[in-house]
């Protein structure tokens, strides 16, 4: 998914991102939980491999249009990129990439610093 200046809409796009459909984001969460999707991943295509944080914005306008789980996904770079996707939007998860390919962040660190900042996290 991608802003649309045109649209001042979030767009669909394909083909890793790089063929936009005429599909709205929130319309098409809305339609793909209607047919019975359970969950959502969900990548911004703005942000992805970008490490400059998640595109909340995106993840709050779905989370208010859909009632299922969402995982952000694209644009972490840095602790403080999850703590703002957890705190500032209502997503069950967050997936990051390279940061921890690369161990620009350990996985016990980042989890230790979420609890400090209050987000639940899983043991395992």
């Amino acid at each position: 998914m991608k802003w649309d200046v045109a649209w001042q809409k979030y767009r669909v796009y394909k083909a890793g991102g790089t063929i936009p459909t005429d599909l709205e984001a929130v319309a098409w969460a809305q339609e793909l939980v209607r047919l019975g999707a359970g969950e959502l991943l969900v990548t911004s295509m703005d942000a992805d491999g970008g490490q400059q944080g998640f595109d909340v914005a995106l993840y709050q306008q779905l989370l208010a249009n859909v009632r299922v789980p969402v995982i952000a996904s694209g644009g972490a770079g840095q602790i403080s990129d999850f703590t703002e996707v957890f705190l500032g939007t209502q997503v069950d998860a967050a997936l990051a990439a390279s940061i921890f390919h690369f161990d620009k962040i350990p996985i016990p660190v980042l989890k230790n610093q979420l609890t400090k900042e209050g987000v639940t996290v899983r043991n395992a």
